[in-house]
């Protein structure tokens, strides 16, 4: 659809603009605006269902707030892209996702509506709380609103900021966006409570009849809202919640009803302190496939706009993805072993921990979006004789740091640790990089981590951590493996033990992870052009394989190291301490991801940028030849 095709969407360059509208033709610019991120969205992938779950709420907050003087914070960021639209970024957005184009997520940097950058979950309050209290402090009268959906409501997080913003008694509005999705269903007592909310039919017909006759007594109404708690407890005991944790609470609200959105968030601004508005939204509202599979379309990918049919990969008969071989390598094991269990926060769909779940659901756990919890759980599994499988994505890994050190390596305990999305994951970008792990994790003591070269290691390594090892990490990559060959026999791999695969006279090129199958195509493109290199899979960050290390110190004068991860402090920086303790004297130089954070783009453009391509390898390997 182009632009002369729209009658409202055109008109709309800021929040000001908006504000122009009237009552009906902001209904109207509702539908356009939804229209428009579907087109953008089927050729240019990115979240969806989310962002179409949103529109009518984002059109409301920008239309009876004064963004960007106002603050508006989106959870996560997910449903961000109509804010993105509305706040001049519409022309640009085809760039979404993409190299040098817009960030999937709010980013300070990008634009002055974006009051805080959020990719990782339930920051929004404690962010929010943080803004407001520094207007407080300022003598600034400006309005801050925290929008968290239901899933991010499971964050702990989430619940620290709600219990310091009620003590605090600062002006704060926290929109809880209630669609009863994360990316996969929502899980929990909170999924249960909300729901006991939404459902009370005793109250909400109560609540709406009132509010009906209310419409034309602004006073009254505002006297109502006065009194709105002890009404709430009168016909409905759950709602304590949150009015005990000191804020107001108003709603369910329908979240597509543009109109009463903008008279309700119209009146809460009139009201002083930690304010809740529940809204209920569908995520994907308004297109019929995403609100029928609002799993499948989280983010979709490639479709039709018009039929809702989804774009196949053109090989059928491709290698599956690690996350494939994860599901279904966890699935083989807990058949032959039952005290292994799998755990995830939110994740089951996008780790493939469901594969397990549908044949052996009360072994498996998701624990909604808690990472710090989640490694704990796992820990007490553990503690009581189980073999607790808990997969994360790296860059959430970071957020349960602490409960690595205190609960899991400081005790021993046999948890396996699998790290999805290590290294450079594209497109959704510094947010989500998965950069760090490495680097962290070799620091802590007592424990044991890995990355597999290949699709078969990846299976050798889960059954040896299996096998009781005590604190086990193994991290691999988005994407798809290496050889469809991938379910071979399990075999044990010694602890510590890196495997030599090529030999050469030149240079040695040491690898960790999937990255060693681009350093094997540059060194066979490096050997036709007369440099013989030796490759070595290191297998394991921690610990080294001393005894191999020292072979390769006294055979070669030169030795390159390649991570997918940062170089400061990563595996190519253990590599240099032990190289140090035996004084070598000859050169090393290690490619990995640089020391700044690393923008969206794909996997293949954000290697080459960070020079550990199979390109960026063969460079230098045949850098100063003679």
């Amino acid at each position: 659809m182009s632009g002369t095709e729209y009658e409202y969407l055109y008109r709309v360059d800021s929040p000001a603009d908006l504000r122009n509208l009237s009552s009906d033709e902001l209904v109207a610019y509702c539908g356009e605006l939804r229209r428009f991120i579907i087109e953008q969205l089927s050729c240019n992938p990115g979240h969806l269902g989310s962002s179409l779950g949103v529109v009518e709420l984002t059109a409301a907050l920008h239309y009876v707030f004064d963004t960007p003087y106002d603050k508006l914070i989106w959870d996560v960021g997910h449903q961000a892209y109509p804010h993105k639209i509305i706040t001049g970024r519409r022309d640009r957005f085809y760039t979404n996702r993409k190299l040098n184009g817009l960030s999937g997520f709010p980013k300070m940097e990008e634009s002055p509506y974006d009051a805080f950058g959020t990719g990782h979950a339930s920051t929004s309050i404690s962010a929010a709380l943080g803004i407001a209290s520094a207007a407080a402090l300022r003598g600034e009268y400006r309005h801050v609103v925290a929008v968290i959906g239901d899933g991010a409501l499971t964050g702990g997080l989430a619940f620290e900021g709600l219990n310091n913003a009620g003590t605090a008694n600062t002006d704060l509005l926290v929109i809880l966006n209630d669609n009863r999705m994360a990316i996969d269903p929502n899980v929990g007592a909170m999924k249960e409570y909300l729901l006991s909310i939404s459902t009370s039919k005793r109250y909400n017909l109560f609540k709406n009849r009132t509010w009906e006759h209310l419409e034309r007594a602004p006073r009254l109404r505002r006297m109502i809202q006065n009194i709105g708690n002890a009404l709430k407890q009168g016909f409905l005991q759950q709602s304590n919640l949150f009015e005990g944790l000191h804020f107001r609470y108003f709603g369910p609200v329908d979240g597509h009803d543009v109109g009463q959105l903008t008279r309700v968030l119209q009146d809460l601004k009139e009201i002083k302190g930690p304010k809740l508005l529940h809204v209920l939204t569908v995520k994907g509202k308004g297109y019929r496939p995403a609100e029928k599979d609002q799993k499948l379309w989280h983010a979709p990918g490639v479709f039709n706009p018009e039929t809702g049919e989804r774009e196949k990969n053109g090989d059928n008969d491709m290698p599956p993805l690690y996350q494939k071989i994860f599901g279904e390598t966890l699935l083989e094991l807990a058949r032959t072993d039952d005290r292994i269990v799998g755990i995830t926060p939110a994740m089951p769909t996008g780790c493939s921990l469901d594969i397990m779940m549908r044949e052996m659901p009360e072994r498996c756990f998701d624990v909604g979006i808690a990472e710090g919890h989640a490694v704990t759980f796992s820990a007490g599994l553990a503690a009581a004789g189980m073999i607790p499988f808990c997969n994360i994505y790296s860059s959430f890994m970071q957020r349960a740091y602490d409960n690595v050190i205190h609960d899991v390596a400081l005790q021993g305990l046999n948890v396996v640790m699998c790290l999805d999305r290590a290294g450079l994951v594209g497109e959704d970008g510094a947010t989500h990089q998965g950069a760090f792990d490495i680097a962290y994790m070799r620091s802590i003591p007592d424990l044991i981590v890995s990355a597999p070269m290949d699709g078969v290691e990846l299976r050798n390594l889960m059954y040896t951590a299996s096998l009781g090892r005590g604190p086990f990490v193994i991290r691999y990559p988005r994407g798809v493996s290496d050889t469809k060959q991938w379910r071979q026999p399990f075999r044990e791999i010694p602890i510590g033990e890196a495997r030599w695969l090529r030999k050469g006279m030149d240079v040695a090129v040491l690898t960790f992870g999937t990255v060693g199958q681009a350093a094997r195509e540059a060194i066979g493109q490096a050997s036709q052009a007369g440099v013989e290199a030796a490759h070595v899979d290191l297998r394991f960050a921690k610990p080294l394989d001393r005894e191999c290390l020292r072979k390769v110190a006294d055979r070669f004068g030169r030795i390159i190291v390649v991570e997918d991860g940062v170089i400061d402090g990563g595996v190519g920086s253990a590599v240099l301490e032990f190289l140090s303790e035996i004084q070598y004297t000859g050169r090393v130089e290690r490619l990995g991801i640089p020391d700044r954070f690393i923008g969206q783009g794909t996997q293949a453009q954000l290697r080459r940028i960070c020079g550990f391509d199979s390109e960026g390898i063969y460079r230098t390997i045949m850098k100063n030849k003679e």
